[in-house]
């Protein structure tokens, strides 16, 4: 739904964890839509691949499940102007900040720091829902 909104050619997953892992990349090939390509890259891999210019004919889809992980990229030259933060699982140590967004401190540290960085943060689980700002969200947490 997301990669036809934006008119994206590559979805590209980045998670050290996910990118080591051939049962998990073989479930996220099953969901890619076709037409599309997909990256599953380590962190580190992403941001040479980025910062060395392979994607530059192509509009990128960018999926991680840490927000750290996009300071880590910011800090090491990618680009990265806006995010718009999906669904965030609940597990014992988070707390919710909307029906399908969960968070811990580190995260929202880390979006925090976006923001501060010049980075739009917003948040909308499909096209359909209305943009909310993520950060003011966040000041009730």
């Amino acid at each position: 739904m997301w990669t036809n909104v934006v008119g994206a050619t590559r979805i590209m997953v980045i998670d050290d964890e996910v990118a080591s892992s051939d049962v998990a990349k073989a479930g996220i090939k099953l969901a890619k839509p076709a037409g599309v390509n997909l990256s599953i890259l380590s962190e580190q891999r992403a941001v040479n691949n980025i910062n060395e210019g392979r994607y530059n004919s192509q509009k990128v889809f960018i999926l991680v499940r840490h927000p750290r992980v996009l300071v880590n990229m910011i800090q090491k030259g990618v680009p990265i102007t806006a995010v718009n933060v999906g669904n965030m699982s609940q597990t014992d140590e988070t707390k919710a900040i909307t029906n399908s967004i969960n968070v811990v401190q580190a995260d929202v540290d880390a979006f925090n720091e976006l923001h501060k960085l010049g980075v739009s943060v917003t948040a909308q689980m499909v096209p359909s829902d209305p943009v909310l700002n993520f950060i003011d969200l966040l000041k009730k947490f």
